[in-house]
């Protein structure tokens, strides 16, 4: 009896587990335009909605009086609504003030932009508020903070417990939202755990079934973040086996190519090279040679800050692949970048006997036939480009190696495109983007890592400056100064011309942005520089919108010192080297994360004179816009930004891209959760070594759950 007892509670539970795939119409209270409100935000099955977490929590077990909720502090407060009143200060601006009171106090609550709220909360309404404390015009106030209407005085008793914000849309309330959850809990939320319990108990995780209840409905603050760990940990161990076992299925039956790490043409390259290697480059030299000469295929990450001597690095490797009597790519963002490595490691392969071309999508249409006839007979070694190298023209006799520079640049279809282009060639991808390296793990968890940090030539420094737009003149007059010292200078702004409506701009929270007026456009502020400005001046205009033949012709105008101040939008950011450009301008320098501006920075200083930058910001000194700003006044560490730029935003935003094929990050905060990608990296390298295909039974619900969450890393290779 006890035994068909406990087959029919497994049974049950195993169902439940099932439903999770279900559609969330499946639930109480998911019909209808509702349904459509939570398909909107992405929730289509039982198991999104349950993997959708709270964004914050309310704790009503710290109910706070208004007399005792302390200036600059968070607080609670359910109190009683005295007055609302609607304000119109000026056009398309509205604001709703609540005059709240309790036995101890008057408290003001501000709210921005939303008008309904006057509508849904009335004099004598209890009201639940949650938020920042500040003092004004004589009151305590809070400005935008949670609130919830309790419906009686009574029911605030209701509010003594842990209460979750879940992120909502159009169609569904927060109220609604919790009800929601809370129904699918009681009907599918006792799940199977898809993790072998031998791993969960080493790691000491909570099981799944309760971190899904204690992350939505918890008992205290300290459990909803254990629990948001357990899911944070699943997210992190999904993102590492499904870039794990993609490797493994996209290298099934490929013959590695063992190199010549040691001949003529590397012994020539090394002599050729201006400097000797560093300690560092030789180290990371030995770790992509060993990779190289090793029978599995290399897929490497040369991580290096500006100028830290990647370039030199990489030709090692070309000139092992030219021992080797192979082939090799190197594929830029840009045909700016893929025309400077050519200018800059054309000499040094020539030195080396190591033959070479040039394709980008500006090569005349005759010399790209007898490059792409060269290559296609062996007779071209190393091959720069753009994704032109991805084109039906380009068949390489034997491509093996692999260089893709600023790789986060490409989607991941590209990158397997090229490495199509040669069965079983090795990968080496480089780039000056500074990445923590819990973002490197989690971003690249199937790469081994090489690191640069040291410059080799530290050079003569940048002074950074965070101006006001109506300081402009300080930095006009260091352009100025710098052309008739007989300089160059870059212009940065953050749209391409005036019709652009800013979305393509990168991801800064508003939250870290001035609420300034309209950001300069490239083109209009090309036409003030030469009418107003700097009259007489020699300026020039480069955008990604631009032909890949006038981006190059440009360029050499402003290499070769024709054009003295370039204007341009973030298209300078990678690899741009002109050394004797010595100061820049950044508008609207708050549109941009910490990594793109320290990127931006390093296009100047590269000669023998310092150079200077000034970050033009509207917001005001006290504003976490212009802190996040002053960190590069304060450090010239690339990394060191990085880990700032992390705390402030999204992971896939610190890149300021959001790659194809690519992957962002729903629970996990790659700050806070360091601990959890080491541990989720490290366990899922055990898991996919003793298991590649997660065929042993204890894995096949982790297979499922790898699929499930990522699958658009198998996508690309069942397309092939």
């Amino acid at each position: 009896m006890g035994s068909h007892l406990a087959i029919s509670a497994a049974s049950e539970r195993v169902q439940r587990t099932c439903a999770l795939s279900d559609s969330v119409s499946r639930l109480r209270y998911v019909k209808g335009a509702r349904q459509v409100a939570l398909e909107r935000l992405g929730l289509t099955r039982v198991r999104d909605l349950l993997l959708h977490v709270p964004h914050r929590y309310l704790d009503f077990t710290r109910v706070t009086k208004i007399a005792h909720a302390d200036v600059g502090q968070d607080a609670t407060i359910v109190t009683t609504v005295d007055k609302v009143k609607l304000k119109r200060p000026r056009p398309r601006m509205q604001i709703v003030e609540l005059s709240v009171m309790d036995e101890t106090g008057v408290l003001i609550a501000t709210f921005f932009k939303q008008p309904w709220i006057a509508e849904q909360v009335k004099t004598g309404d209890v009201v639940a508020l949650s938020g920042k404390v500040t003092f004004g015009y004589g009151f305590k106030q809070m400005k935008a903070p949670f609130y919830e209407v309790v419906s009686s005085a009574a029911d605030s008793g209701a509010y003594a417990r842990v209460l979750p914000v879940h992120p909502v849309g159009e169609g569904v309330s927060v109220p609604w939202m919790r009800r929601i959850v809370a129904a699918a809990l009681a009907d599918v939320g006792d799940a199977l755990d898809w993790l072998p319990a031998q791993l969960v108990a080493r790691r000491g995780l909570m099981s799944f079934g309760r971190a899904l209840r204690d992350v939505h409905f918890p008992r205290s603050l300290a459990g909803a973040e254990s629990a948001r760990r357990r899911l944070a940990y699943d997210e992190l161990l999904s993102l590492q086996l499904a870039l794990l076992t993609r490797q493994n299925l996209e290298l099934e039956g490929v013959v590695p190519m063992q190199h010549v790490t040691s001949g003529p043409h590397q012994r020539a390259l090394l002599g050729a090279l201006p400097f000797s290697l560093t300690e560092e480059q030789r180290r990371a030299v030995d770790e992509i040679l060993g990779d190289m000469a090793s029978p599995r295929v290399m897929n490497r990450l040369l991580l290096g800050d500006v100028g830290t001597g990647k370039t030199a690095v990489a030709a090692v490797a070309l000139a092992a692949v030219a021992d080797t009597g192979t082939q090799a790519a190197v594929m830029a963002p840009t045909s700016v970048l893929a025309r400077q490595y050519a200018e800059k490691l054309g000499p040094v392969l020539d030195a080396a006997h190591v033959s070479w071309a040039l394709i980008t999508g500006s090569t005349p249409s005759d010399e790209r036939a007898l490059a792409e006839s060269s290559i296609s007979r062996g007779k071209t070694c190393v091959v720069f480009g753009t994704t032109a190298l991805l084109s039906e023209g380009v068949e390489f006799s034997a491509l093996t190696l692999v260089v893709i520079d600023e790789q986060h640049r490409f989607g991941v279809d590209q990158r397997a495109a090229l490495r199509r282009k040669g069965a079983g060639a090795d990968l080496l991808a480089m780039t000056a983007t500074p990445i923590p390296r819990t973002l490197a793990l989690s971003l690249y968890g199937d790469v081994d890592l090489s690191r640069i940090r040291k410059r080799p030539r530290v050079g003569v420094g940048i002074e950074t400056h965070v101006i006001s737009p109506d300081s402009l003149d300080l930095a006009w007059g260091a352009i100025r100064d710098a052309i008739s010292a007989g300089h160059q200078a870059y212009v940065i702004c953050p749209l391409v011309d005036d019709s652009d409506d800013g979305s393509s701009l990168e991801d800064v929270p508003e939250a870290l942005r001035s609420q300034s007026p309209r950001p300069r456009s490239a083109t209009s502020m090309i036409e003030e520089l030469r009418a107003q400005i700097l009259p007489g001046v020699a300026c020039d205009l480069l955008t990604g919108r631009m032909p890949a033949a006038d981006k190059d012709l440009v360029m050499e105008r402003f290499s070769s010192g024709k054009t003295k101040v370039l204007v341009a939008t973030t298209v300078v950011e990678v690899g741009v080297d002109v050394p004797n450009a010595t100061a820049m301008v950044v508008l609207d320098a708050d549109r941009f994360g910490l990594a793109t501006l320290h990127q931006l920075r390093g296009r100047v200083g590269r000669g023998d004179v310092a150079g200077t930058v000034y970050l033009s910001c509207a917001a005001k000194r006290d504003s976490r816009a212009r802190e996040r700003l002053a960190a590069l006044e304060a450090t010239s560490d690339g990394y060191e930004l990085a880990e700032l730029d992390l705390r402030l935003r999204h992971e896939g935003e610190v890149l300021g891209y959001r790659q194809s094929g690519g992957v962002s990050l729903a629970i996990s905060d790659l700050d806070t959760d360091r601990d959890l990608v080491e541990a989720a990296h490290e366990d899922a390298r055990a898991i996919v070594e003793d298991d590649p295909e997660l065929l042993a039974p204890e894995h096949r619900a982790m297979a499922f759950e790898v699929r499930d969450r990522f699958g658009a890393y198998f996508e690309e290779l069942e397309r092939a």
